[in-house]
């Protein structure tokens, strides 16, 4: 298993930041590996991931989500298993820390020998850039859902 964690200071409300991250129908406009994200219901999401060059597909289920706080899934059908959490802390009005924590399970050749060179941390902290730039560009989110999944 391999951990990741990475953060970002973004120069919007904490509750922007926040609302942005649970569009998450949104993903492909910031996360590279991410082709498209379909939300099923409040807990639930099928992804469709472009890693290394290879496709894959996979369930999640939200596992935990308190708004302004954080967001935590699991994977739970399909290839690529992994858990994460996001966080979301307030540093003063107009500003906010996003960390990004990942547990995943390389598979195959490549993806165990990117992860020893440390391709996985890399794509994270380039996507929470991207992430930043996206959601500042806008000045605002593109939508909210404010909901509370306890674990």
């Amino acid at each position: 298993m391999v951990q990741i964690i990475e953060t970002i200071d973004v120069d919007v409300p904490v509750r922007v930041a926040y609302n942005q991250w649970t569009q998450f129908e949104s993903f492909p406009k910031f996360l590279d590996e991410v082709e498209s994200l379909t939300q099923i219901d409040d807990t639930h999401t099928h992804w469709k991931v472009k890693v290394g060059g290879a496709e894959r597909e996979f369930d999640a289920e939200i596992t935990e989500q308190h708004p302004d706080e954080r967001v935590a899934w699991r994977s739970t059908q399909g290839e690529a298993a992994h858990a994460g959490v996001v966080t979301f802390h307030k540093l003063d009005e107009d500003s906010s820390r996003v960390t990004v924590q990942l547990d995943w399970e390389p598979e195959g050749l490549l993806e165990k020998a990117g992860a020893l060179v440390g391709a996985g941390s890399h794509a994270v902290k380039k996507d929470l850039k991207n992430f930043k730039e996206f959601i500042e560009s806008r000045g605002a989110e593109t939508g909210a859902w404010r909901g509370d999944v306890s674990a």
